[in-house]
């Protein structure tokens, strides 16, 4: 099992910035790949970035050159969310995809205030 500890959100006015990180605690030998995913209250989850453990990030193209995902250590991957927008605003989730499955983080909140 993989441990994720996200911390970083917060409120921000549209077109600050935000750097929201996630922390594998556990099992970080099992990691093939770190991702982000957003929600806001009433719609589906919606993927916002990955990075495998080695290899470029992907992006989706909503936060494409605004949003930078990468490894901060072997066990802590970084996004940091420029130019934020108001459409921007959700409960930021970290998935970790490893050999033993995909675990989530508890989330956190990013409210961009226009």
């Amino acid at each position: 099992q993989v441990q994720l500890v996200e911390s970083g959100g917060g409120l921000v006015q549209t077109g600050g910035s935000l750097t929201l990180s996630c922390k594998a605690e556990t099992n970080i030998y099992s990691l093939n790949a770190m991702e982000w995913y957003r929600q806001v209250p009433g719609r589906q989850r919606e993927f916002v970035a990955s990075i495998p453990k080695s290899g470029a990030p992907n992006y989706a193209d909503s936060v494409l050159g605004r949003f930078t995902m990468y490894w901060q250590s072997r066990s802590t991957v970084i996004l940091q969310m420029n130019s934020l927008k108001a459409e921007d605003t959700a409960v930021y989730y970290c998935k970790a995809d490893s050999r033993t499955g995909d675990y989530w983080g508890q989330g956190t909140q990013v409210t961009v205030s226009s």
